[in-house]
């Protein structure tokens, strides 16, 4: 864009030029402030705003920043044992209340903060979920997706949220959507998809999950969805029990760190057949290796399933049954969806990762065998005499019913 040369404005002279700066000088001297020290007592002038160390019953904290009460607040969520712990700091001011809710907050909350109890469940804690759900909190997602799919049976729901954990590569998540992929949960028999389990599957074992390197392991050596390979699969079963191991080690809070008693060797031989078992709540696989270490605490969302069927004394008028491992709270969808263990047809289980940990934990004390576990109703299929053969060296398998 053009503009106008010196020479087309107009000239001023020197007593314009002046009067001109004299209006100026007026101007900003008028509109400056000068700070004086009073020196009155009721002197009235303008004064600076005073520092918090000034006020005697000033709270420091409302001089701190939005962004710092926040990062603090994100520390909380991420290291609270339970979910009173961060509603009580809520109920604290109404500042705390407002950022304690801020998407940032929530996105760094961790497991224990939705560890709810199945009798406080409420649509408030519901709300509260989806409201760190859509925060992008994948333990949130998770949770809400467990409780939503067997729950509340909201198939569709609660299976696109635990697929939205998933794909932000949550490794219980993807175990939980391989359970279903191999069970056909929330359809029928026909709907089950072995292939796209054991890739499920694969996925979360390369993310470390324990629970899924035995079902990979399982499933290779029986040649469950996949080729089999008894070395491969044998392999995968180890490298659970050395994660299983790391885990304990590596916990500060673990009592086997303070006894040694993990440390223990329990002989097989020296037992009787009937009751090789470990003694106590140890770990069950880890003792093949001599070890007798604590079983690992469950995931909040299988503790709501146990606790939420436990309240209502199992599935009541569908004839449903739950996964017979106690940490696992899992119900079937339809009826006869779980596979029962081969001998003694009492037991059921959603996966062979649950099988082979109630069956050193708890079950192999149990397991006792009759030459007809089949219903008159032609519940199950096969025979007794084929189930009872049909055992190995970690615990009976399981068949489909």
């Amino acid at each position: 864009m053009r503009t106008r040369r010196g020479s087309f404005y107009p000239k001023l002279d020197d007593e314009t030029i002046k009067t001109m700066m004299s209006c100026f000088e007026k101007k900003r001297t008028a509109t400056t402030t000068v700070k004086r020290k009073p020196n009155v007592a009721g002197d009235c002038r303008k004064r600076s705003r005073p520092s918090p160390e000034n006020l005697p019953d000033s709270d420091l904290f409302d001089f701190l920043p939005d962004d710092i009460v926040v990062c603090i607040l994100c520390k909380l969520s991420a290291s609270v044992s339970s979910p009173s712990d961060f509603i009580n700091v809520l109920l604290t001011c109404k500042r705390f209340s407002g950022l304690g809710l801020h998407s940032v907050v929530l996105s760094k909350a961790s497991q224990k903060m939705f560890k709810i109890k199945a009798k406080n469940w409420s649509d408030s804690a519901h709300r509260f979920l989806k409201l760190c759900s859509d925060s992008g909190n994948v333990e949130a997602s998770y949770t809400l997706g467990m409780i939503r799919f067997y729950c509340m049976q909201n198939r569709g729901s609660g299976a696109s949220l635990m697929a939205k954990a998933a794909i932000a590569s949550h490794a219980p998540a993807l175990y939980s959507l391989a359970v279903i992929q191999f069970n056909g949960s929330g359809g029928s028999k026909n709907d089950k998809d072995l292939r796209a389990g054991v890739a499920l599957c694969a996925r979360a074992a390369f993310l470390g999950h324990i629970d899924a390197l035995r079902e990979l392991g399982h499933c290779l050596q029986d040649g469950y969805g996949v080729r089999q390979n008894i070395t491969e699969g044998r392999r995968f079963l180890i490298q659970a029990n050395a994660r299983e191991l790391a885990a304990v080690l590596s916990s500060a809070a673990s009592p086997a760190l303070s006894t040694r008693s993990w440390l223990t060797w329990t002989s097989h031989t020296n037992l009787d057949p009937n009751h090789r078992h470990l003694i106590g709540s140890a770990c069950p696989l880890l003792s093949d290796f001599g070890c007798n270490v604590p079983a690992p605490e469950a995931h909040p969302a299988s503790q709501f399933l146990a606790e939420w069927f436990a309240l209502k004394d199992g599935i009541p008028g569908q004839g449903l049954r739950l996964c017979s491992h106690s940490d696992c709270g899992r119900p079937e969808t339809r009826r006869h969806e779980f596979r029962r263990c081969s001998v003694c047809g009492a037991v059921n289980y959603c996966s062979r990762a649950c099988q082979a940990l109630d069956w050193k934990l708890r079950h192999k004390a149990e397991c006792v065998p009759i030459e007809r576990w089949l219903d008159d109703d032609g519940d199950g299929d096969g025979n007794g005499d084929e189930a009872v053969n049909a055992v190995e060296d970690d615990g009976h398998v399981i068949v489909d019913t």
